[in-house]
This record gives C-alpha cells, sequence and structure tokens, in this order.
C-alpha cells in the first residue's frame, strides 16, 4: 500500500512554497553570496530589483550562514543589500511528440520562431537509474551511414560512443552525416557551448525535411550561462530517455561533452570547490558518467537510446583529462586524426586510434576477420611509410608488407566518402569484404578516384 501511495505522489508536484528570505551580500565573477537564505542546493531563487525584472539564480554550495549561488541568465544590475526570495520550483519537464521538428533552449523555449510549444505529457526531470541486470543487451548493429565505421567500427543501437577531435578536422561534418543518414525513430541534438552560428548552419546544412520532421534541438551557445549549457545536456538527455521509454529507437548527438564539463567547472570553481587535476574540480568528473550512464538501451520491452558524444581533445592530446575520463565510462571512441585531415581525407578517421567495443556483439566472425587484416595492413604500411619515402624499403622484404603497401591506394579510397553520399552498412561489409579478398589490386573494383574536399569544422 505504502508502494501505490509513493508512486501515486511521484504524479504530482508537492513542494512547499519556500518563506525564509535573505539578502544579496556579495558578487564575485559567477559567484552570487547571499546571507540569511534558507534553500537547498538545486533550488531556484529570485533575485529582486526595485525597477527591472528579477532575476534568476539557482543555489550551488553553502558555507556556514552564506549560500552561494549561480544567475541562470545573466547577473546584470544587482546591487548590495538586494532581496533573495526562494520560488517554488516544479520538477517536471514537458515533453511529448509535439517536440518533433522544434528548436529549443534550456528552460524547454521555443528558438524556431514556429510558435508556443504545449507538449502533451509530463515527466520527472531526473530521471531514476535502471537496474543493469534489467537492461537489454546491444545485439543490432546500427547503421550510420559512414562507410569506414559500418565496417571497421561498426556501432550497435544502443551503444554510447564518442567522437573524439580537436578543432577543425571535420567532427561537426562527420556529426552532421550521421545525423542525415542514420534510421532513427527521433533524432535529439544537444548543441552545448558551442558557436552560435553553428545551430543555423547544423539544421540547414545536415538536415533534410525528413529527418527535421522527427528531430528535436536543444541548443545552449557559449555566450550563455554555465547553468543554461549544463542544463541543455540535461533536457536533452531526458527528451531522449523519454522517447526510448515508449518504445523508440532514439539517436541522441551530444556537441559536445567536453563544453558541458567545462560548464561544471565554472559551476564548481564559483562555489569555491578546489581544482585538482589541470583546474577541473572533482565533482565533474562525477558528472560526466551520471550524464552517459542515462543514455544506453532502456529496460527489457522499451526502445533503445543510442549516443554519441564529441569530445574535443585540446591541442590534440587524447591524454585531455575529459577526454580520459570519457574513454573510459563510454562503450568506443572514433577517434578523427588532424594529419589525415589536412592531407584532404575526409572523414579523418584514425581507424587504428578508433575501437567500437560491441562489435564483436553485433557483427559475424567473418566481419571481424575482414576488419581485423584490414587494420593490421594499415598499421603494417604506417609502420616502413618513412622507409617508402625515401626509397629504403626492399620489396619483397616481407610479403605481409608487400601485400599492405600493394592495397594501400585502395585502402585510402575505401576510407574516404563525400558529404552527400551515404553508405549502408551491406554495402559497406561487401567492400570490405571485397576488398579483403581480392587476389591482386586489379580484380578490385573499389573507386581510386579523389573525394572533393569539404570544409572542417
Amino acid at each position: 500500500m505504502l508502494e501505490e501511495l509513493s508512486a501515486a505522489a511521484n504524479l504530482f508536484d508537492f513542494q512547499p512554497e519556500p518563506k525564509a528570505t535573505g539578502r544579496l551580500s556579495r558578487v564575485l565573477g559567477l559567484t552570487i553570496e547571499a546571507v540569511g537564505l534558507k534553500a537547498a542546493v538545486g533550488s531556484r531563487c529570485l533575485i529582486e530589483h526595485p525597477e527591472h525584472a528579477p532575476v534568476e539564480a539557482e543555489v550551488v554550495g553553502f558555507s556556514d550562514e552564506k549560500t552561494f549561488l549561480v544567475a541562470l541568465c545573466g547577473q546584470h544590475e544587482l546591487y548590495p543589500g538586494a532581496r533573495v526570495r526562494p520560488v517554488q520550483q516544479s520538477s517536471k519537464l514537458a515533453v511529448g511528440p509535439e517536440l518533433l521538428g522544434r528548436v529549443i533552449n534550456s528552460l524547454e523555449q521555443p528558438l524556431d520562431q514556429l510558435g508556443e510549444l504545449k507538449p502533451s505529457s509530463n515527466v520527472l526531470f531526473r530521471s531514476s537509474a535502471i537496474n543493469p541486470m534489467l537492461r537489454q543487451a546491444i545485439e543490432s548493429p546500427l547503421d550510420v551511414g559512414v562507410r569506414s565505421i559500418n565496417s571497421l567500427l561498426t556501432l550497435g543501437k544502443g551503444q554510447r560512443v564518442g567522437l573524439f577531435a580537436g578543432s577543425g578536422v571535420g567532427k561537426s561534418t562527420l556529426l552532421g552525416m550521421i545525423t542525415r543518414y542514420t534510421e532513427a525513430d527521433v533524432v535529439v541534438v544537444g548543441l552545448v557551448g558551442e558557436r552560435g552560428r553553428e545551430v543555423r548552419e547544423f539544421i540547414d546544412q545536415n538536415m533534410v525535411e525528413e529527418t527535421r520532421r522527427k528531430a528535436i534541438v536543444v541548443a545552449a551557445p557559449a555566450d550563455e550561462t554555465p547553468l543554461m549549457r549544463v542544463r541543455a545536456a540535461n533536457v536533452a538527455t531526458r527528451i531522449a530517455e523519454y522517447f526510448r521509454d515508449q518504445g523508440k529507437h532514439v539517436l541522441l548527438l551530444m556537441d559536445s561533452l567536453s563544453r558541458f564539463a567545462q560548464a561544471h567547472r565554472e559551476i564548481a570553481l564559483a562555489a569555491g570547490e578546489p581544482p585538482v587535476t589541470r583546474g577541473y574540480p572533482a565533482s565533474v568528473f562525477a558528472k560526466l558518467p551520471s550524464l552517459v550512464e542515462r543514455a544506453g538501451n532502456g529496460a527489457i520491452g522499451s526502445g533503445s537510446l543510442t549516443a554519441i558524444y564529441t569530445v574535443l581533445t585540446d591541442g590534440d592530446e587524447l591524454q585531455d583529462p575529459v577526454a580520459d575520463a570519457a574513454r573510459a565510462i563510454l562503450d568506443g571512441h572514433v577517434v578523427l586524426s588532424r594529419k589525415l585531415a589536412d592531407a584532404g581525407h575526409f572523414p579523418a578517421i584514425d581507424v587504428g586510434a578508433s575501437v567500437s567495443r560491441v562489435m564483436p556483439s553485433v557483427t559475424d566472425k567473418g566481419h571481424q576477420q575482414n576488419a581485423l587484416q584490414f587494420k593490421q595492413w594499415s598499421a603494417a604500411y604506417e609502420d616502413i611509410r618513412d622507409l617508402l619515402a625515401i626509397g629504403a624499403y626492399r620489396q619483397g622484404a616481407s610479403p605481409s608488407v608487400d601485400r599492405a603497401v600493394a592495397k594501400w591506394p585502395f585502402m585510402q579510397s575505401f576510407l574516404q566518402q563525400s558529404v552527400d553520399q551515404g553508405v549502408s552498412i551491406k554495402d559497406a561489409i561487401d567492400g570490405l569484404d571485397q576488398l579483403v579478398k581480392s587476389g591482386t589490386a586489379g580484380e578490385m573494383q573499389i573507386s581510386a578516384e579523389p573525394i572533393a574536399a569539404v570544409s572542417h569544422e
């Protein structure tokens, strides 16, 4: 009986109106300090102004009688002694099919000027964790329309994978290709902390009409406050969870996980938390798995949620703290190479440095052996690349290396793909099989024509 009453109570917002108010005592950078305020961490407050609309802020910490807040949408024209009033805050998020085809911000306000949003359902903003023993296993391959990924780094429905790249090597362009060619019932895109112009460009350039009708974009550009950027990632994930629980196959694209971590760093440092690793407080590395673990397949009988997170690598260094933490909690990573991008090779995927941890579960043995052979040839060629450049390699010294050298032009062509060309997973696997099993280079029918250059974002 108690369990039934508890479940029924979750359907309502029983939150008493807070009474105790405080006064603004200090503003330093992002940190807003108030005294006399009685409010829990995570709750919302209004900082009043006699002539303007109040500033909304969120409690991020406290020390003795001081309460630390961070403004939600900017902290303009705050003055000493201003009244800080806790406000009742809904724990629900409005969701529903009415969100499809829309572009919203972190507060679910429309950005597309297509009219007011009136979602038909509500869910708790903070979802409960799924029992890991009740999650559906990843058993089906996911066709993303990119030849090199479909054949050599095959993804599965419900997988969480990172797209690791520095700036300007084609990260956003590749993400757009995946958005366009992946078959999914619902596509949720979280644009977190990126350039403002990329919101419109991403939609106009990467989403055909069919994709737009089933897509939801949650945007919080770089000029938004850190709270808005963090909330955007959580809102996008919660919307994706809702459609997954409705039995849909959902594709969640988060650009980027690094900006989410940086926004948390700003908040934590503003609250006084000491940095521990390259300026990142310890709480940041607790927030990453709490966000990522919400993606993936749902309980048995529900849908799937495949998530792709872009991860920025400072100076192309894969040992960046956020990149290192993300690699450990994701189900695989696709690494983009600046060297390949500079050579006009697109997509600039470094196959040797990338891995899909679920590939053995969603592919057959023959496919796995072909992918392994391709990678072995690639590694063998890279080992003697410098010797070939100076003419120091003597043909016949190693039959396996000779074969890798003979195959190399066709392997390079196989890995390249134009932006407006989608390659199905069947065609990608058949092409890989043909490349590996052809006796001579002349028997292979894979085009070796150069791919047209694309802009790198």
